[in-house]
């Protein structure tokens, strides 16, 4: 995240993601046709929130409510990462499956971490 960032599409967290909402997309398309629209449903909407949640709190105005977005873009991706591992002991995945999910989520997770934390100490300024 270093460089010259004029949008948060510059944000490598962001195109992160991006990637892992892409991901979810094509995994919950395989569920079950009865989870489609219900747990399927929520993967989705918690995984579209990180990276939308990244977008506007850039667009707030200010680092304290940049940060609070961001902190919802964290919670959003705590949410999609234990639904994930809730297809695996529902039996509608296997642990192999959605490892890659897995890890792009929790890469995703301490990259908002890590962001967060710089945005703080330059608040403190």
């Amino acid at each position: 995240m270093s460089g010259s960032i004029r949008s948060y599409q510059d944000l490598d967290v962001w195109n992160r993601a991006m990637d892992l909402a892409e991901m979810i997309a094509y995994l919950t398309r395989r569920l079950p046709a009865e989870e489609k629209f219900a747990l399927g449903d929520q993967m989705r909407r918690a995984a579209v929130s990180i990276p939308s949640n990244i977008a506007e709190g850039q667009f707030r105005g200010s680092i304290k409510d940049y940060v609070k977005h961001l902190y919802f873009a964290r919670g959003s991706n705590s949410e999609l990462l234990t639904q994930l591992l809730l297809t695996v002991r529902m039996g509608y995945f296997t642990k192999e499956q959605i490892t890659p999910a897995v890890n792009l989520s929790n890469r995703v997770g301490q990259m908002l971490t890590s962001y967060i934390a710089s945005l703080k100490s330059k608040d403190s300024l």
